[in-house]
């Protein structure tokens, strides 16, 4: 018998071990049975090359689990170890000299796995005794047993074992018994050693029989060897994709298509990359990207390694250029790495390109399912934007889609404004704004429709990117203010005129919570609705870019604005107009000119602000007099006048915003006006 120390620096290995790596503790199977594949992979090679006469037979490996002794046992029938290879791989960690490892790697687990070797002694996470019972494949071997009992001291045997391989067994400690549970152990290997490439049994199937379940003497293979990134898309047909996505993710909607990533140069990647349908919630949707490296699970957190916006997708990655055990500083700035991203986007936005290109049809039908996905990518990643926005499509409110040229060709004779900037209108919600887009219709105005979770960022970003162009959605102003023209026509009411009908309509606003209107009154024609309410642009679109973007809660505090624009050349309008000049003429236009008049003086006194301070002060002071008088002297006929308050109700039914009482005695009113 061998007694001895295993070859560290110090003796406190093993506690470093369970402190440092606890967190990670599950991978200590992993790590185990990789090590088993690793040992049967490399006797598969020495069998091609002829250094291995033998018979390979049945080279599936065992994982078993004793709940009542609490030992879990991995056995393979892979190379196995002589004693000298125990001392070697075993007793003696890869140290290249470094003599301060523990100090420099102390708080990086992965580090210290990756780094050195100790993929092993991850069993020591979990076990306070471990035994290796392994007989080398060479002729005349020796079976030999190692024991350590969680310190740096152990011993080698001799043992019993009539066939090469080698059999690892873990003795659990009393804190980590859930180990030896047979869900648990199914679970782990489901997680890390699903597509290992050698054949993995745990325990063996069952059957119902007599009303219970029995176990049968089939093993109960939990792996498939050959996954479909393993082979060649020309192998493969969709129905092949689509199962390999339902066994993936079960219960999930089939994909929408996928990509199979091939590359050996300058670094080695495998995979498939499925589009699922996209909904509305981005953070759902993460962590659907499973890391291989060589067939072993990594991690399903794959940032740093996948660009951002591409962790929307679902699906595997394989390379053996990212080691099992990596830091996500390491990540961060390994070469090969971002290689690697760089070029998952390049063959991400290929794919789509074709689609695109081959089957256009095939790929509006999938737009509106990937459209979320795309728009993150146009605002996450420039080298992505640069290759998108050539199949980026936009479609109008009769469901025709376009790329941005074809769009820009459509629109540019009537849609430009007379600024010379191109004017693309927008809707978020069709039939809420239907009246809005009927009016851009008889325009001749085509209306896009805008209505996805990044809509609003997009369209920033592309009034940045796209030369002279704005978007406007189209219940943000007047048809005739959206997109503005040379207009050579006078107004119809003068400034008096107006000043009295928006004072009206202002008295019988109602007060809405978090609601301001500005009134506002303008020559529409008589074939548009008599009063409307619009939202301005900048403050709408702030406050739905608050809603998705940190550090700007304060837009979503502040009180919505609204414009509520009278028509005056509509018949109700001018009918309104009529009775108010008939009975109150007299008492208000004096007081109007008044304030026209002082209005005009004070902005005077305002050029020399300095020199009329006083003076100023007394003209406002006028000024709100005059402008309480005039409120006054219309308030009475505001009030009798049922029509004013029914056309303003009318207005904010349409824009959804007349509710409780304030509907219910509209409804009663419309009535009373249809006896």
């Amino acid at each position: 018998m061998q007694k001895g120390n295993i070859g560290v620096t110090t003796e406190n290995i093993f506690p470093i071990i369970k402190k440092f790596l606890y967190s990670d503790h599950d991978i200590f199977l992993r790590e185990l049975v990789s090590n088993a594949v690793d040992a049967t992979q490399k006797l598969k090679t020495l069998a091609s090359v002829g250094d291995f006469k033998g018979e390979l037979g049945d080279l599936t490996i065992h994982v078993s689990a004793d709940k009542d002794k609490g030992t879990i046992t991995i056995s393979d029938r892979g190379l196995g170890m002589t004693e000298d290879e125990i001392n070697k791989y075993i007793n003696q960690i890869a140290f290249s000299g470094v003599t301060d490892f523990m100090e420099k790697y102390k708080n990086n687990a992965n580090a210290i796995i990756g780094h050195f070797g100790l993929g092993f002694y991850s069993a020591f996470m979990v076990a306070d005794k471990v035994e290796i019972i392994t007989r080398s494949y060479k002729e005349d071997a020796e079976p030999i047993k190692w024991t350590c009992n969680g310190n740096p001291e152990f011993t080698i045997d001799k043992a019993e074992k009539n066939d090469r391989g080698t059999d690892i067994v873990l003795h659990l400690a009393d804190d980590c018994k859930e180990f030896a549970e047979k869900n648990k152990i199914s679970s782990l290997l489901k997680k890390y050693c699903a597509f290992l490439p050698i054949p993995i049994a745990f325990g063996k199937k069952t059957e119902w029989k007599d009303g219970k379940e029995t176990e049968t003497e089939e093993d109960n293979l939990i792996n498939d060897t050959t996954p479909i990134w393993t082979k060649k898309p020309s192998e493969l047909k969709d129905e092949d994709y689509k199962k390999f996505y339902s066994e993936l993710y079960p219960m999930s909607e089939e994909p929408l298509f996928w990509i199979h990533l091939n590359v050996d140069f300058p670094f080695h990647l495998t995979g498939v990359l499925y589009f699922p349908k996209i909904r509305s919630n981005i953070e759902l949707t993460r962590n659907k990207i499973q890391l291989y490296c060589n067939q072993v699970f990594v991690t399903d957190s794959v940032e740093g390694i996948v660009p951002d916006f591409l962790t929307l997708l679902h699906g595997v990655i394989d390379s053996p250029d990212i080691p099992l055990n990596v830091s996500r500083s390491y990540l961060q700035s390994d070469s090969n790495v971002k290689k690697i991203s760089t070029y998952i986007t390049k063959k991400v936005a290929d794919r789509l390109q074709a689609i695109f290109n081959n089957e256009r049809a095939e790929f509006e039908k999938k737009w509106d399912d990937i459209k979320l996905f795309i728009n993150y990518g146009l605002l996450t990643q420039e080298d992505f934007y640069d290759k998108a926005i050539k199949f980026y499509l936009i479609k109008d409110t009769e469901d025709k889609y376009y790329t941005l040229d074809e769009y820009k060709t459509l629109i540019k004779d009537n849609q430009t404004d007379k600024h010379d900037a191109l004017v693309y209108l927008y809707t978020n919600d069709k039939e809420e704004q239907y009246g809005f887009i009927e009016a851009a219709k008889a325009k001749g105005y085509s209306v896009l429709v805008m209505n996805g979770q990044l809509d609003i960022p997009v369209v920033q970003m592309l009034e940045q990117k796209l030369e002279k162009s704005r978007f406007v959605r189209v219940d943000s102003d007047t048809i005739e203010n959206l997109i503005p023209k040379e207009k050579d026509e006078k107004e119809k009411l003068t400034p008096e005129e107006k000043e009295i009908m928006s004072t009206m309509f202002n008295l019988e606003m109602p007060n809405i919570d978090k609601c301001k209107f500005d009134v506002s009154v303008q020559d529409m024609g008589e074939e548009q609705q008599p009063v409307m309410i619009t939202r301005n642009e900048y403050m709408r679109r702030m406050k739905d870019v608050a809603n998705i973007q940190a550090g700007m809660s304060f837009y979503g505090e502040m009180p919505d604005m609204f414009n509520l624009i009278v028509n005056a050349s509509h018949p109700l309008v001018k009918k309104i107009m009529d009775e108010e000049k008939d009975r109150c003429a007299a008492e208000v236009n004096p007081i109007i000119d008044d304030l026209m008049k002082e209005r005009d003086n004070a902005s005077e006194l305002r050029k020399k602000y300095e020199e009329n301070k006083e003076a100023i002060k007394e003209s406002e002071k006028k000024i709100s007099e005059l402008e309480s008088n005039r409120d006054k002297a219309l308030k009475g006929f505001s009030e009798q006048c049922s029509l004013i308050g029914q056309l303003i109700d009318l207005a904010l039914l349409q824009s959804n915003m007349l509710k409780g009482e304030k509907l219910s005695k509209f409804i009663k009113r419309t009535i009373d006006m249809m006896k």
